[in-house]
């Protein structure tokens, strides 16, 4: 890969795109906004059955809270670089939305399609090893759609010009 300047980088992401984009970079934005998904998913689970509430209730919580965690973490890095909220919230947005979306598609999609899955409860050792699955999927399969919009300075490459 080529070791461009931030400046530069920051210029060509914004511009043009990036060009070549290494596969370690498009994991790196993929597992951060991994991380950011697993909490939330996790969290909303654990809210929704907690509360006693139906499959459906529960996934949209979880699917609303993952997105919530995954700009949270974003913007929280924006913010320390010292962009002024709506800025960072913007640039949030725009870097991790497809990302997200990509994520929560498919590690949704393997827990409602996986059989027995979605009754599993959080002491059951099938939801843990079905969500471990499930975001191991996510992760695999977003991580060359990340690398794609890196490379055209889009998603993380947004992010990547505020990194000091």
């Amino acid at each position: 890969m080529e070791h461009d300047t931030h400046a530069e980088h920051a210029h060509h992401g914004h511009a043009h795109g990036i060009g070549k984009v290494s596969w370690r970079m498009a994991a790196q934005a993929t597992l951060h906004c991994l991380t950011g998904c697993a909490i939330g998913e996790v969290l909303g689970m654990i809210i929704g059955t907690a509360l006693g509430w139906g499959n459906m209730p529960t996934m949209i919580l979880a699917i609303v809270l993952a997105f919530a965690f995954g700009y949270a973490l974003t913007l929280r890095g924006i913010r320390k670089a010292g962009v002024d909220f709506k800025t960072a919230f913007r640039v949030a947005l725009a870097a991790d939305t497809l990302s997200i979306a990509a994520m929560e598609l498919i590690d949704n999609g393997v827990i409602a399609l996986w059989p027995g899955a979605m009754d599993a409860h959080l002491g059951d050792a099938m939801f843990w090893w079905v969500l471990a699955i499930a975001l191991a999927a996510a992760f695999v399969i977003t991580t060359p759609v990340n690398k794609w919009m890196i490379g055209r300075g889009k998603g993380h490459a947004v992010v990547h010009q505020y990194h000091h």
